[in-house]
């Protein structure tokens, strides 16, 4: 009898541990599953527009094994690998870049839109949600900016910590200077440098694109000079009526693309929906009245 118990309490503890190591490596087995979906439909776009794709989809991600969500911005990890997918492109071939972001840091960004404006063939951008603040720059450096209807695009003016730079240097125009205090002043002088700064890159990024000189100057002027919010969402329309080159021809396979980078639902989902497309009702009569 000892020797029976002996035997089902290892047994016991070999399933625990098989269950251990079950539960470690499933999260990864799934991840590796996705990225390897996400690739093939990143290839099969490239087959079908003869271009490079690259796709840069900023979301909350969950860690595998701590279950804390990881929120993504552009950095200048973002830059060096994309620069690196851009080196690795002939001249010749058309760069596709898929843009899902918030933004991020601006030496990043203006890297990135450099590279761009450089290579030869035509680039495109495609915004199916929203490329706000960075990812809106990365939009100016593009030919054509193809995005949702619903989608937005987001001014470019400079931040400083939590604060607008143009709002910063508002304080100092409307305040007397004597009851300013110093970080305040030192603050406004480096959000007027920044605000020049972002002007002159995104004019040179604009004429870069062929704009015309007036263009380029009125549209720099429009999205870095604080008029709006940060987060102002420029819609289609407005991106038309400004004047910028847009177009809403998103292809479905970047719809599908975006469905395999899932948003961290947390302990239950806040949207829910059958996820099929329907078809529209038709009004007829029936036969058996």
């Amino acid at each position: 009898m000892q020797g029976a118990a002996s035997s089902f309490s290892s047994i016991i503890n070999a399933l625990f541990w098989i269950f251990i190591f079950f539960a470690l490596i499933t999260p990864w087995l799934k991840q590796q599953e996705l990225i390897n979906a996400r690739l093939s439909l990143i290839r099969q776009i490239e087959k079908k527009r003869k271009s490079r794709v690259i796709a840069m989809i900023h979301r909350q991600e969950t860690m595998s094994l701590l279950g804390m969500p990881i929120i993504k911005y552009i950095n200048i990890e973002d830059s060096e690998a994309i620069l690196r997918a851009i080196r690795l492109t002939p001249p010749d071939m058309p760069i596709d870049i898929i843009l899902h972001t918030p933004g991020g840091l601006v030496l990043a960004t203006e890297q990135i839109a450099h590279a761009l404006i450089q290579h030869k063939a035509k680039v495109t951008v495609f915004v199916p949600h929203y490329a706000m603040s960075g990812g809106t720059m990365l939009s100016l450096a593009a030919d054509e900016i193809v995005m949702d209807e619903n989608a937005v695009l987001g001014p470019v003016d400079p931040q400083l910590g939590q604060y607008p730079a143009a709002s910063i240097v508002k304080v100092t125009e409307e305040k007397d200077k004597n009851k300013i205090d110093d970080e305040t002043l030192i603050l406004a002088d480096v959000s007027k440098k920044a605000l020049k700064q972002t002007k002159a890159f995104v004019k040179k990024v604009l004429l870069a694109k062929n704009y015309s000189e007036e263009d380029a100057e009125r549209l720099s002027q429009t999205l870095t000079e604080g008029r709006w919010t940060h987060d102002y969402p420029i819609t289609y329309e407005e991106a038309k009526e400004l004047g910028l080159r847009v177009s809403t021809n998103v292809p479905k396979e970047i719809y599908a693309l975006m469905a395999l980078y899932p948003q961290n639902p947390g302990t239950r989902p806040s949207v829910q929906y059958i996820p099929l497309p329907y078809k529209n009702p038709k009004n007829t009569n029936s036969k058996n009245g």
